[in-house]
């Protein structure tokens, strides 16, 4: 019997936590420590506002701090194992990541430019002061910072790594990739389209970090996927209305552009993805080249 019950909990190879076990005491301790930061906050004398900046800061504390002290003492891992190395490369992989981004963004804007699906009304610029542009654009920036940090060390970093561990390799990223598309399903405009675009978004996301091993690059892959697509390029951000230095309107039909959910919940995100994903390859092959040489 004592036999038994190790089986289910023990994992086989070394005296740790089985996956399955690893990835409920993680959930379970984002949700404890969810509630008492909340609880924390509650009574303190906070200004009121802030948003979006607010509420990832909140989810930076809360996601950092659960998958540190999971990773450390329940998984009996370094934080840093995860793909957390801190290098020049790091800061390579984060520009590249955000460069493909611009590169994709900018591939479809052009595809919907070309089939008359946008019709660009005017630059932030020319209705609002500068300062006021300069504030939002650091200021949305930083909140598109804080997102890549929390859902990529959320989704590709314990998750994706953990159910691995637990299956193997393919359904790892399947599955966390199902469960980032779940997750946006609470999104304005979500629907099913949505959250299969956000699947294959999740799959792309993976891939940055297969090709390196580090988390930088779906890092800055997810940072400046979301700065790119509502900030520069003008589209809602999986559903979200973020400021934008581009006006446009987008009337294309909906299954292709996906409409008030944004790109991700059309056809174009396909040649989008496979752009991207043709310059993940060709970047994490020279990195490859250069660890080898």
């Amino acid at each position: 019997m004592k036999a038994f019950f190790k089986n289910i909990f023990i994992s086989s190879d070394e005296p740790r936590l089985r996956a399955g076990w690893r990835l409920f005491i993680h959930v379970a301790t984002i949700a404890v420590i969810g509630v008492g930061f909340g609880l924390i906050t509650s009574l303190l004398p906070l200004p009121t506002g802030g948003g979006m900046l607010v509420e990832q800061l909140s989810t930076l504390v809360i996601i950092t701090l659960a998958t540190y002290i999971v990773r450390r003492w329940i998984d009996k891992r370094s934080f840093k194992s995860l793909g957390l190395k801190t290098d020049k490369k790091m800061w390579a992989d984060l520009l590249a990541g955000i460069g493909i981004t611009f590169l994709m963004m900018g591939f479809i804007y052009l595809i919907m430019s070309l089939m008359g699906w946008i019709s660009f009304n005017s630059f932030a610029w020319e209705t609002e002061s500068v300062s006021f542009v300069t504030l939002n654009l650091l200021g949305i920036f930083l909140v598109f910072a804080l997102v890549g940090w929390n859902e990529e060390l959320l989704s590709r970093g314990y998750q994706l790594q953990n159910l691995a561990d637990g299956i193997n390799l393919t359904w790892g990223v399947i599955i966390s990739s199902a469960v980032f598309g779940i997750l946006h399903l609470g999104n304005p405009n979500a629907t099913w389209l949505s959250a299969v675009g956000i699947f294959f978004a999740g799959i792309f996301l993976a891939y940055g970090y297969l090709r390196t091993g580090q988390l930088w690059l779906s890092i800055g892959l997810h940072i400046g996927w979301n700065f790119f697509e509502g900030v520069i390029f003008g589209f809602p951000v999986s559903g979200l209305d973020v400021f934008r230095l581009t006006r446009i309107n987008v009337t294309g039909p909906e299954l292709w552009t996906g409409g008030a959910f944004g790109p991700e919940a059309g056809l174009v995100l396909i040649p989008a993805l496979a752009l991207g994903m043709g310059l993940i390859y060709f970047y994490g092959r020279e990195k490859n080249e250069e660890i080898s040489a």
